[in-house]
């Protein structure tokens, strides 16, 4: 998920002209459930987040435990009826200590990949979701040049063990988030933001064509963070050069970013849940992306919504709402032919959001906290996810609850001026 740092600010727009809720997904469009094995896991060894944890608000715990709970998760999964799992296979498990590979962790992975695939699931792993080794971080972390090379070994030996199983691989996930998190709790200074910079660029163009020598077939992405005014910056930062070799384009939406939005100015604080939902933006998103990228596929990476402690959020705004809103805005770049061939929901249960659990975003909520038995119990989402991908998306004539917003950065000639249109009615 897009770290509480980043101040998102979201892409919101008008409904776009000429276009149809009524085009269904394709059948082998690739519905998906996604989160990360720091964040969920539990049970971590020394990492670089395990020493910020340690001074952020809330103690990181055993998180929702989804390390020892992981079959009941993936049945939770594969009962949604979802094709991809995402996840992380960590560095810091796997290679606790400088070269030393742990085997209850190795053993761990194989059994997680193992469940993935007999559910009938496609692993998405993310080799690098902002964690690393502890000795990685005494040696420097990123300042150092040893690093990068040791980060490729470790890539080569996990994706030579998990090669030919259908994975699809993620090498960085959100670069420029990864670098505001380490230049907040390490910190960075200029100096070390830009060779960090510069290093994850190289790293992500060598692993690239490291993992199509030994997986050859296997599709390969780091996916950009979507959500600020200065998105462009934020692409910038690392995702334009990565860009150079990806197989497509993986998303990652959250908010959006209008000129009347000014709920954005909470996720400096990590209120996320008080920051407006603007799922119109997405469809513009898709759009400026595929504009950008015409020869790769789109796919939404990460997409969910922020409520407080599990609490109902003020705005009355339901999960449910949120997923069938954003699911209609897809549908309509579908319908506008943008390749769009899957979507994550983030994420299968609520979990350590980078220093806070009060932040929720999972379809079954997990009260860390104060639920010594980590009970996974179902939001509204739960039936409504089963029933879009049942149904290959939201029925024929559906009208979102979230109405579009005034103005958007993405598209401002058509929604700052005049009446803003709304979608038609069933």
């Amino acid at each position: 998920m897009v770290a509480a740092l980043l101040v998102v600010m979201g892409a919101s727009v008008a409904q776009p002209a000429g276009a149809t809720p009524s085009g269904k997904f394709p059948k082998n469009f690739m519905w998906g459930v996604a989160t990360s094995d720091f964040q969920s896991g539990g049970s971590f060894p020394d990492s670089n987040w395990t020493r910020y944890a340690a001074k952020s608000p809330d103690p990181y715990q055993n998180s929702a435990d989804f390390r020892h709970r992981y079959p009941e998760d993936i049945a939770r999964a594969k009962a949604l009826g979802v094709k991809v799992f995402r996840t992380s296979i960590e560095w810091a498990r796997i290679e606790p200590r400088r070269g030393v590979r742990d085997a209850t962790a190795l053993a761990y992975y194989d059994d997680l990949v193992r469940r993935i695939r007999a559910a009938g699931m496609r692993p998405m792993l993310t080799l690098d979701h902002w964690v690393y080794p502890g000795w990685v971080a005494d040696q420097g972390a990123w300042d150092n040049p040893a690093t990068a090379q040791a980060w490729l070994d470790n890539a080569r030996f996990v994706v030579n063990r998990y090669k030919h199983l259908g994975v699809m691989w993620i090498t960085f996930n959100e670069p420029f988030a990864y670098l505001t998190e380490e230049f907040e709790h390490r910190p960075l200074s200029p100096a070390q933001l830009l060779t960090m910079r510069t290093r994850m660029i190289q790293t992500h163009l060598e692993a690239y064509e490291l993992i199509h020598r030994i997986d050859p077939g296997t599709m390969v992405t780091s996916n950009t963070s979507y959500g600020s005014v200065l998105n462009g910056l934020s692409d910038a930062a690392g995702f334009n050069a990565m860009s150079k070799k990806m197989d497509f384009i993986g998303i990652d939406y959250y908010y959006g970013a209008s000129a009347g939005n000014l709920t954005a100015i909470n996720a400096a604080g990590g209120a996320l849940w008080k920051i407006t939902s603007e799922p119109e933006g997405l469809y513009y998103v898709l759009k400026a992306y595929q504009k950008r990228f015409p020869k790769l596929a789109m796919y939404v990476v990460e997409n969910g919504m922020p409520t407080e402690n599990g609490k109902p959020r003020a705005d009355g705004y339901t999960r449910s709402q949120h997923l069938r809103d954003h699911i209609y805005w897809i549908q309509r770049a579908l319908a506008d032919g943008v390749h769009v061939i899957g979507y994550n929901y983030w994420s299968i249960t609520d979990n350590y959001e980078w220093g806070s659990y009060s932040p929720r975003f999972g379809l079954y909520t997990v009260d860390v906290l104060t639920d010594p038995a980590l009970t996974r119990r179902p939001t509204d989402a739960v039936a409504t996810y089963q029933a879009i991908i049942r149904n290959q998306g939201v029925p024929t004539g559906y009208v979102p609850v979230r109405k579009p917003a005034w103005c958007s950065i993405e598209n401002p000639a058509a929604t700052c001026f005049g009446t803003t249109p709304t979608p038609p009615a069933p």
